[in-house]
């Protein structure tokens, strides 16, 4: 299938062949509780319109991480033909940036350990980056931050678990994976005892520094720590997202 999206008289063309089926149903120590497969569109500057919006939230509003774009998550969303898409650009001199929250049973977090994956891709967009991540619900960083796939749209991605207890100082950070212009599967799988990352089904780390209390996940996407020029735009596209709760009992 293919993607044509109108932009501001541009035209976005993207083949969807390498999307995959979204998983239904739940695995062997885990029980799913989301499941979205973007199957209703939304246009630019809806999101999450009436389709969405008991199942997903984002940041709006407010600077992003580096300070210089701003979270405009409903401007910055769409969704056309089975993707979600992510149109990152600069209008009147501020990058606008996006970070859809999915909720699960409607809540914002709440969460203590689970399994979190999603199918995307990312044009090279100069100037921007993937942070998706499990974020405290408490807001306070030394209770841990996950991160997968986190990097440059225009490099390549890695995934991170930082130290809980020390703010900004990995515990594990992988070396660099896979560039983001093709199709792959993310997976974070968060246990008491550790936390496991997964790039199309194959294990790429493990760290034994597990966050204890409740987070949420952000599909974070921003500036790369700083102010990207004004003439770099393109996409992020999300084919679907699943969300399971830790569930040892189900274990084989």
């Amino acid at each position: 299938m293919a993607l044509v999206l109108l932009v501001g008289g541009l035209v976005f063309t993207f083949s969807n062949e390498e999307e995959s089926t979204m998983p239904v149903g739940d695995l062997d120590g885990w029980r799913q509780t989301f499941a979205e497969d973007f199957d209703e569109d939304v246009p630019l500057g809806s999101f999450p319109g009436a389709a969405y919006e008991e199942n997903w939230t984002g940041y709006q509003g407010f600077a992003d991480t580096s300070g210089k774009g701003r979270y405009e998550t409903a401007h910055v969303v769409s969704v056309q033909n089975g993707v979600l898409d992510m149109y990152l650009r600069t209008e009147n001199g501020t990058p606008l940036v996006a970070a859809p929250v999915p909720l699960v049973s409607g809540s914002w977090g709440g969460q203590l350990y689970g399994r979190f994956e999603v199918r995307f891709r990312a044009d090279p967009v100069v100037g921007y980056k993937t942070a998706w991540l499990l974020w405290p619900d408490s807001d306070e960083w030394a209770d841990g931050e996950v991160d997968f796939p986190e990097g440059p749209l225009d490099g390549q991605m890695y995934a991170a678990n930082l130290c809980v207890g020390e703010p900004g100082t990995f515990c594990y950070k992988s070396e660099d994976l896979a560039p983001f212009t093709s199709w792959h599967t993310a997976t974070i799988e968060w246990t008491p005892r550790a936390v496991t990352f997964y790039l199309d089904g194959e294990k790429v780390g493990t760290s034994n520094e597990s966050p204890s209390e409740p987070m949420h996940w952000v599909l974070q996407t921003e500036t790369d720590h700083g102010r990207p020029p004004a003439s770099s735009a393109g996409h992020v596209q999300v084919d679907w997202v699943t969300i399971y709760t830790y569930d040892p009992a189900t274990a084989d």
